[in-house]
């Protein structure tokens, strides 16, 4: 006669089983490939604080704007590209409205892809 397993303690005790091994196992990886503690400190140059790569786009966008347009850098264009994306479920309704929202939805993929790589590359 086959034995029916129940929560407790036949199924509560594989949980804890495979948690257990999960921890050891996570913990054997992070001790032999520990994270780097970021970038290296050369003393030798002036410190040019730099965002993090999702923000890079923003900060090369604020450098085409210097000065009193900085607003402009800042604050609209980045709102419009926002706008623009909330808008893209009502741009694809309608004659050709799924090529329109691709469309605008590559353009503003390019957008951030070259800002990103032009700011990296500088």
């Amino acid at each position: 006669m086959k034995k029916e397993k129940r929560f407790y303690p036949d199924y509560l005790s594989e949980i804890i089983f495979v948690i257990l091994i999960s921890l050891e196992v996570l913990m054997i990886l992070a001790l032999l490939y520990y994270p780097s503690i970021g970038r290296q400190i050369d003393f030798t140059k002036p410190f040019q604080p730099r965002p993090e790569w999702y923000f890079l786009w923003l900060y090369q966008l604020v450098r085409y704007f210097p000065g009193k347009s900085a607003f402009m850098g800042t604050v609209v264009i980045p709102v419009g590209l926002v706008l623009l994306l909330l808008l893209i479920p009502y741009i694809d309704k309608g004659r050709n409205g799924r090529l329109k929202a691709m469309t605008v939805g590559t353009i503003l993929l390019l957008m951030l892809l070259v800002l990103t790589l032009i700011s990296v590359l500088s």
